[in-house]
């Protein structure tokens, strides 16, 4: 495996893990490699310093302070937006966890009150309730699950 720092042309910098080189220009040739932040196909490697271990005998550098610390929090505006909307769907709504399409259909045959609720529900179970038109949309995140 090897990674590669990627951008597109509109200065998007990622990353992304490839089988081999020849598995990268496989997929850059045949236009599979999309910019995550804009949809984009015109995408290059980027300049990328490798990670070098430094030797036994040099002492452990101390921890960042925690703000620096990775994924502790968003750095982009997209990050920034999801976890707003994580925080808000969280706070305004009911988690129902893997009760969701029976809660979502209970509401939708007007069983229960209507409210805002969220969970989990599997592929099928989805489908079934977008075909019998209940509206229910996924969420670009994975809900906390909550415990006693």
């Amino acid at each position: 495996m090897i990674r590669y720092a990627l951008k597109c042309t509109s200065d998007h910098a990622f990353e992304s893990w490839f089988q081999s080189a020849d598995a990268f220009d496989k997929l850059e040739s045949s236009g599979m490699i999309v910019c995550p932040s804009c949809g984009s196909v015109d995408v290059a490697k980027a300049i990328m310093a490798p990670k070098v271990r430094p030797a036994r005998s040099v002492a452990k550098l101390p921890l960042p302070a925690k703000s620096e610390t990775p994924l502790t929090g968003p750095k982009s505006e997209s990050e920034t937006a999801l976890a707003k909307m994580k925080k808000q769907v969280e706070e305004n709504s009911d988690y129902v966890g893997v009760s969701f399409a029976a809660e979502a259909r209970k509401m939708h045959d007007g069983d229960v009150p209507m409210r805002s609720i969220y969970g989990e529900a599997r592929l099928d179970e989805a489908k079934k309730l977008l075909e019998d038109g209940v509206p229910v949309a996924p969420l670009p995140f994975i809900p906390q699950r909550k415990t006693n």
